[in-house]
C-alpha cells in the first residue's frame, strides 16, 4: 500500500472514531448568571478614552477615567477629541483598584475624604458593567482576566475588536460552572491545621481563594482553566465539563475503537477549542487523533497515562501563546514527572508538549514512534467515584510497567503528592491526631486494639498529620512507589498493647500515652498524693475519689 494510500485509510478510520465517540456530558449542566445594564467605564488617556466613549453611545452610561496625558498634539487629532463624547463626564482621581467581573465591578479611587467608589460617585450606581482599558499597562494584572473587562492598550485591532463586542453585553448571560469542590476530601485545612495549598497557587484567574479554612471558587471568576483540578491531589476539585470518568471512558473507547479499524496505536492529541482548534489542519497524519478541551491542562497526568494505557503509542499536548504562562509552567512540571516515571519502569518518553510552529512538522517525528513497543491495551476496571483520577492513574501506572520492566523501585520525587509516611516508634503514643486529620483515609487506626495502619496509595503528602502530630513523631517521603503490592498493602506503622486499668484490668489507653502522663505529672506536687489514679479507667477513677472523701469527708474542703 503506498503512503498516500495509508494516509487516506487512517483518516477514514479517525473520522469513524471520532464520528461515532463523544464525551458524555451533562444534559442540564450548572451554570452561573451575569445581569449588565450597560454601564461603561473607560480607563485611559483621555483623548484615547474620549475617542473610545464616543464610538459606545448606545450604552446606558459611559465614564472616563483619565490616567495618562494626551497621547498626540496633533491639531485634527485634538479637534476630534473636542468634539467626542461632550456629554460623558472625565475623572482624574488616582485608581486604587478593581475588582469584580461582568456586571458587578468595583473601581476603587482616592477621594477627597479617602478611598470612594467611582460608580456611586459618578453614575449613583453601586457599580459598572463592563470596563474597557487602555492604559499602557493592564489595571488588572491577571493572566486571564475577568469576563467584560476589555484590556486593549493602544493596540487598534484589540480596541476594534471590544468596541463591537461591548454593544452585545447588555441582558443576562449564562456561562458553565466548570468545577466542583468535595469539601469532605479537601487536604487543604482539618481541625484548623493547614495543608494542602496546591490549587491556591496555579490559578491564572485568581478565582480560588481560602475562606474560613475552607477552599471557595468563585463561579464567576474561573474559565475553566482546569489547573485547580489538575493539581488537586484528593478529587476534592473536580472537572464538570467533562468529568474525570467521562474523559477516562472516552479515550478508552475512541483509542479502541480506531486501533479495531486501523490496526494501528494512534496518537492523540489534546488541544484547546479556541486557538489550537484553529491550528489543527486535515493534513495532519491519519494516526492523530485530535481532542479540544476548554484549555489544555482540563487532561492532567491520569489522563496522559491512561491514553497510553489504553494502548495510545503517544500523547502530545499542544500548546499555543493563548495559553497562560501558568498553565504552561504546571503543564511542563506534570508532563516531566510523567515522564520520569515512563523512563523508570523501562517505558519510551511517550509523552511531550509541543507548539504551533511544531505541527507542520509533526509526521517525520511521528515516525520514531511507530518503532516502540506496542502496548497491549488496559481494560477500564471500574472505579468509584471518590479520587476517580488516582485510582486511574496507578492503575495505569501499573499497566503500563507490567508492559516493560516490570520494576518495584521507589522514584524520590519532591514536591509531589506521591509517598509515603515515616512514624518514629518511640515518640509516637497512638493519639490518633494523624488518623482524624487524613482527608483520605490513607492513615487509619487498628480498631479494638491500638495501631497506625497506612496505605501508601491513599496518601497525597498533604502535610496535615505531620503538622498536626503532637509528639513530630511523623516525617514525610515523597516518592512514586512502582512496587504495587507494597503501595496498596496496608502497613502497620506501630502497634502496642493496651493499657489496663489497674483496679478493673479493662484497656483504656495505650501503653506510651499512659507512660507518657506519668513522665511529665508524675513529680508534680499536685499529682503526688494520687498518681495511681493516672492507671484507672475513668470509671474507677471516679469511684476511688468518691471513696477518698467518703472516708475523710473533711478533705474536700481542705
Amino acid at each position: 500500500m503506498s503512503m498516500i494510500q495509508n494516509q487516506l485509510e487512517l483518516k477514514k478510520a479517525r473520522q469513524q472514531a471520532l464520528g461515532s465517540n463523544q464525551i458524555l456530558q451533562n444534559l442540564i449542566p450548572p451554570t452561573v448568571s451575569y445581569t449588565t445594564q450597560g454601564h461603561v467605564l473607560v480607563i485611559g488617556p483621555e483623548d484615547l478614552a474620549r475617542l473610545a466613549a464616543d464610538k459606545l453611545s448606545n450604552m446606558a452610561s459611559r465614564v472616563i477615567l483619565a490616567n495618562g496625558s494626551i497621547t498626540s498634539q496633533d491639531e485634527a487629532h485634538l479637534e476630534l477629541v473636542m468634539n467626542a463624547a461632550t456629554d460623558v463626564e472625565s475623572f482624574y482621581n488616582k485608581l486604587k483598584g478593581i475588582k469584580g467581573f461582568l456586571g458587578q465591578f468595583q473601581v476603587s479611587v482616592e477621594g477627597d475624604n479617602g478611598l470612594a467608589e467611582l460608580s456611586a460617585v459618578a453614575i449613583r450606581q453601586p457599580h459598572f458593567d463592563i470596563v474597557l482599558d487602555l492604559s499602557d499597562e493592564p489595571c488588572i494584572n491577571l493572566e486571564m482576566l475577568p469576563a467584560g473587562y476589555f484590556y486593549v492598550g493602544q493596540d487598534a485591532a484589540k480596541l476594534t475588536d471590544a468596541l463591537t463586542q461591548i454593544p452585545d453585553l447588555v441582558g443576562e448571560f449564562d456561562k458553565p460552572r466548570y468545577v466542583k469542590v468535595n469539601e469532605d476530601v479537601c487536604a487543604h485545612n482539618r481541625n484548623g491545621v493547614n495543608g494542602c495549598n496546591r490549587c491556591l497557587n496555579f490559578c491564572p484567574a485568581d478565582a480560588i481563594s481560602s475562606i474560613e479554612q475552607k477552599i471557595e471558587i468563585d463561579p464567576y471568576l474561573c474559565h475553566g482553566a482546569g489547573s485547580c483540578t489538575n493539581l488537586c491531589p484528593t478529587g476534592a476539585i473536580s472537572y464538570d465539563l467533562p468529568t474525570p470518568k467521562a474523559l477516562h471512558s472516552y479515550l478508552e473507547k475512541l483509542i479502541s475503537q480506531f486501533r479495531q479499524q486501523a490496526q494501528v496505536a494512534p496518537v492523540i492529541l489534546f488541544h484547546d477549542d479556541g486557538v489550537g482548534r484553529d491550528a489543527i489542519t486535515d493534513a495532519i497524519s491519519g494516526d492523530v487523533l485530535p481532542i479540544a478541551l476548554e484549555e489544555i491542562t482540563v487532561a492532567s497526568i491520569d489522563h496522559w497515562m491512561a491514553a497510553l494505557a489504553f494502548g495510545a503509542r503517544e500523547v502530545l499536548v499542544l500548546n499555543t501563546p493563548a495559553t497562560a504562562p501558568t498553565l504552561t509552567q504546571m503543564l511542563n512540571g506534570e508532563m516531566g514527572l510523567a515522564n520520569q516515571i515512563l523512563e523508570e519502569m523501562g517505558q519510551p518518553q511517550r509523552l511531550r508538549v509541543i507548539d504551533v510552529e511544531e505541527l507542520d512538522a509533526i509526521d517525520a517525528k511521528l515516525v520514531v514512534s511507530n518503532s516502540w513497543p506496542v502496548v497491549v491495551p488496559m481494560v477500564l476496571a471500574a472505579s468509584e467515584d471518590v479520587n476517580v483520577k488516582r485510582n486511574m492513574l496507578y492503575q495505569a501506572i501499573d499497566h503500563l510497567n507490567q508492559q516493560a520492566a516490570a520494576v518495584d523501585t521507589q522514584l524520590t520525587v519532591a514536591n509531589v503528592p506521591y509517598g509515603k509516611v515515616v512514624v518514629n516508634q518511640s515518640s509516637c503514643t497512638l493519639c490518633m491526631s494523624c488518623v482524624s486529620t487524613c482527608p483520605t483515609q490513607a492513615l487509619t487506626d487498628g480498631g479494638d486494639t491500638p495501631a497506625l495502619k497506612f496505605v501508601e496509595q491513599d496518601c497525597v503528602q498533604c502535610g496535615l498529620c505531620e503538622s498536626s502530630c503532637p509528639e513530630n513523631a511523623i516525617s514525610l517521603v515523597a516518592q512514586v512507589n512502582l512496587n504495587q503490592a507494597e503501595r496498596q498493602q496496608v502497613q502497620l506503622l506501630k502497634d502496642e498493647p493496651p493499657f489496663e486499668c489497674i483496679t478493673c484490668g479493662s484497656p483504656f489507653a495505650t501503653q506510651s500515652m499512659v507512660h507518657k502522663m506519668l513522665e511529665m505529672v508524675g513529680e508534680h506536687s499536685a499529682f503526688s498524693a494520687n498518681i495511681e489514679r493516672l492507671k484507672m479507667c475513668g470509671d474507677c477513677r471516679v469511684k476511688d475519689m468518691f471513696e477518698d472523701i467518703l472516708q475523710d469527708p473533711e478533705k474536700q474542703l481542705r
